[in-house]
């Protein structure tokens, strides 16, 4: 399982290191201790936190989506044919429909690092 430092989950969630840091100060997030000391989130309560911190918009940066922006996937839906494959990029979630096959092995898993990517209408995910 991907660990992410205070640092690279507060971008990722679009917020100041010192902001993520108070968060988890307040059990809102669980982190542990790395092998050198540093204090991380693992990826899935980091997926499972990320929904909430935008909802409540607290601290969230209002910056608009561009070409692409740094995030994590929050869920996957697969159904028989198409699927769908959730990213939380800062304050954006991302829902694009996919084919059954992209997220079959090796396509995003829920907790991963990604990247959004909009171009137009269509959105895609990358495994980062």
């Amino acid at each position: 399982m991907q660990s992410n430092t205070i640092g690279r989950a507060a971008r990722l969630l679009s917020v100041s290191a010192g902001s993520a840091r108070r968060r988890a100060d307040a059990g809102r997030v669980a982190t542990h201790r790395d092998e050198s000391g540093r204090r991380v989130i693992d990826g899935k309560p980091l997926a499972a936190f990320s929904p909430e911190i935008t909802r409540s918009g607290d601290g969230v940066s209002r910056t608009p989506v561009r070409d692409a922006s740094p995030g994590n996937v929050t869920a996957i839906g697969p159904g028989d044919l198409a699927a769908q494959a959730t990213a939380q990029a800062g304050p954006h979630r991302l829902v694009p429909l996919l084919t059954r096959e992209a997220v079959v092995e090796p396509g995003p898993e829920v907790a991963i690092r990604a990247t959004a990517r909009v171009k137009s209408t269509g959105a895609h995910i990358d495994r980062t």
